[in-house]
């Protein structure tokens, strides 16, 4: 279900021009050198984290996440299935 679901965003998911204007006003030059002028390099490390983590939620990213949690979810389950099935024999 998880997967069908990444799969469904995935395909639904589209760039929309407003996306790719803030990302070209948030990776310029000037506004990096704005950004380490008033924090320095870890200003600019910390919005950068933000940023990719912000981006996680959005569009196809969105889709590689939920992915990515099922998966990791199903084999959580199913590592606990068969420690479980090892304490009773």
């Amino acid at each position: 279900m998880g997967l069908a679901t990444a799969i469904g965003i995935w395909v639904s998911a589209a760039t929309s021009p407003d996306d790719m204007l803030v990302y070209e006003i948030e990776h310029s030059k000037q506004y990096q050198r704005t950004l380490e002028l008033y924090g320095g390099k870890a200003n600019v490390l910390a919005v950068e984290l933000t940023q990719w983590f912000d981006s996680l939620w959005h569009g196809t990213r969105l889709a590689y996440t939920v992915a990515g949690a099922t998966v990791l979810l199903a084999g959580a389950f199913w590592l606990a299935a068969v420690a479980s099935e090892e304490v009773r024999d």
